[in-house]
């Protein structure tokens, strides 16, 4: 965990692929202490085809059969087939904008939101960016993609600088935004 603090999380992301793995470890954490979900990241990666989604969106029965016997992963039939289901969804909107960095990113308009939290208290779980995140994705046909989840994932891809301001990181995030 110290690892992904000091070196991932609150980094900003404009890659698809990697923003699209972000938005399904995220999804896969709905319930659960993210710690699980990266303890399993390799797993997932290997499991999901490097988080491919056009091999995701493929994934007929016998692959989500396949994955919900796989221990490496968290075996959670709902979560598993919103992958497949947001891979499909994650397609379709790389159809109609240039790319899922620019459809995501538009969110807090182009730029990270750069918050200054003192405590951890003060860290909401949801916001109204995260909240019309959350509405349009699901309205696009994606899946476990509440506001939480995606206000979780807007912390991870660096669209929000949500390190406290006595944390070594938030300057170092701050001038990457």
């Amino acid at each position: 965990m110290q690892t992904y603090h000091d070196q991932e999380w609150g980094v900003p992301l404009h890659e698809d692929q990697k923003l699209f793995e972000f938005l399904l470890l995220d999804a896969a954490q709905a319930g659960l202490s993210w710690s699980i979900v990266l303890k399993k990241r390799e797993n997932f990666r290997r499991a999901l085809d490097q988080f491919d989604a056009e091999k995701i969106a493929r994934y007929d029965a016998d692959k989500i059969t396949l994955l919900l016997r796989d221990p490496g992963i968290i075996r959670n039939k709902l979560k598993i087939q919103s992958f497949v289901n947001n891979a499909r969804a994650y397609l379709k909107v790389k159809e109609e904008f240039p790319s899922f960095d620019r459809y995501i990113w538009q969110f807090v308009d182009g730029k990270p939101i750069q918050n200054s939290w003192r405590t951890m208290r003060e860290i909401p779980t949801s916001t109204p960016e995260s909240d019309a995140m959350s509405r349009d994705l699901r309205q696009r046909g994606f899946s476990f993609a509440g506001t939480t989840i995606c206000y979780a994932f807007m912390q991870a891809a660096g669209l929000v600088n949500d390190h406290e301001v006595d944390c070594f990181r938030y300057p170092v995030i701050k001038n990457l935004g």
